[in-house]
């Protein structure tokens, strides 16, 4: 558990007790103190003279007693005096504080808990069986969203998506790495992919005014078993991995959405190459110059629509048609006709995924 959180209970409650008090940690040293110049003293006798004790003890002045939570005596309080006072108060502060840890440590459990679902780490069999162990209800809906910056960032990546998550009874933020982080999000049941964007865009939109923090993320659908969180979470990564090969410009990538890339990015790429080879005959694709390409993605952003096309490039009707003919010609596809188009934006695709490989098999 934080010491941090140690510290703030005992700020907040020195005034009350008007006396000095603080936290001894299992190894000795005071780790909160209304006085701060003690925390890092070392009280190793406390421990060992307390440990022979059922309730509590005095010694040079000041009452010890054992925070005790979740069944263990590691942690103890002290107040300075001996009196009943004393004795009353640290008995106070030690209810309060072990109801405090065991929230925290059952929290933690639960955090660590999914990370090994998440991560494979853990047993199906073993999955209900320790959901049961920490109270937690395994068949909520969830989705998994794999958060990943750009670059190192201060504070953490961890503590900026900690920060922003409100639902912190419901949600739990994982740490994977330096710069790679996962929420676990309770969702109502058959949540659309849109809501769970909403909300990737909110974050990203306050880590870049709050922290001037960029990422990108990765959203798998929604599962209804605790079970699938693993499945979930490689969805999220598919997501990311697809839309940096696809759709390089978008922040947000949802599984749900990456249509005929998440099939590409599942094939072999031996069969990839024999497609393109299929399709573009003797380097023709190569042969199209940059100008000709551009029109090609043109044309499919406008639905194959000539006028619409011609339009956006500011380009006469005739030219476009000009330039959709000298594509047959080399290519043999007609980007008129929808056959031939699917073709060809699927070819490129699988070009474009073959280019981000860096080794081929």
């Amino acid at each position: 558990m934080s010491n941090r959180i140690f510290q703030t209970v005992i700020h907040q409650m020195k005034d009350v007790v008007a006396r000095p008090i603080g936290v001894i940690d299992e190894n000795g040293i005071i780790i909160a103190a209304s006085e701060l110049a003690k925390v890092g003293e070392s009280r190793q006798r406390i421990k060992e003279e307390l440990s022979y004790s059922s309730a509590f003890m005095v010694y040079e002045g000041y009452t010890y007693r054992f925070i005790r939570s979740t069944g263990k005596n590691d942690l103890i309080v002290y107040v300075e005096g001996i009196d009943q006072y004393a004795e009353k108060y640290s008995d106070m502060i030690a209810i309060a504080l072990g109801n405090i840890k065991s929230l925290y440590d059952e929290k933690y459990d639960k955090g660590s808990f999914i990370k090994n679902i998440i991560l494979d780490n853990i047993l199906p069999s073993d999955i209900y069986i320790k959901s049961n162990e920490l109270r937690f209800n395994s068949d909520e809906s969830r989705a998994v969203i794999v958060v990943k910056f750009n670059s190192p960032v201060n504070p953490t990546p961890y503590e900026i998506i900690n920060s922003m998550i409100t639902e912190k009874n419901k949600d739990y933020v994982i740490n994977i790495s330096e710069q790679d982080i996962v929420i676990v999000k309770e969702v109502e049941p058959h949540t659309p992919h849109s809501a769970l964007e909403a909300f990737a865009e909110k974050l990203l939109k306050t880590s870049a005014s709050k922290y001037s923090a960029k990422f990108v993320v990765g959203i798998s659908s929604v599962v209804d078993n605790l079970k699938d969180l693993a499945k979930a979470y490689k969805e999220a990564r598919v997501a990311l991995e697809v839309g940096k090969v696809f759709d390089i410009e978008k922040p947000i990538m949802s599984y749900e959405n990456l249509g005929i890339g998440r099939l590409i990015y599942q094939l072999p790429t031996t069969l990839c190459e024999i497609f393109l080879n299929e399709v573009f005959k003797k380097g023709s694709l190569e042969s199209l110059d940059k100008e000709t390409l551009m029109t090609v993605h043109s044309f499919f952003e406008n639905n194959l629509n000539v006028s619409e096309t011609s339009r956006k490039l500011f380009v006469h009707r005739n030219t476009l048609v000009y330039r959709l003919e000298k594509i047959r010609k080399i290519t043999g596809l007609d980007l008129r006709e929808f056959d031939h188009a699917v073709t060809f934006k699927v070819a490129l695709m699988v070009k474009k995924y073959l280019s981000s490989k860096p080794t081929k098999f």
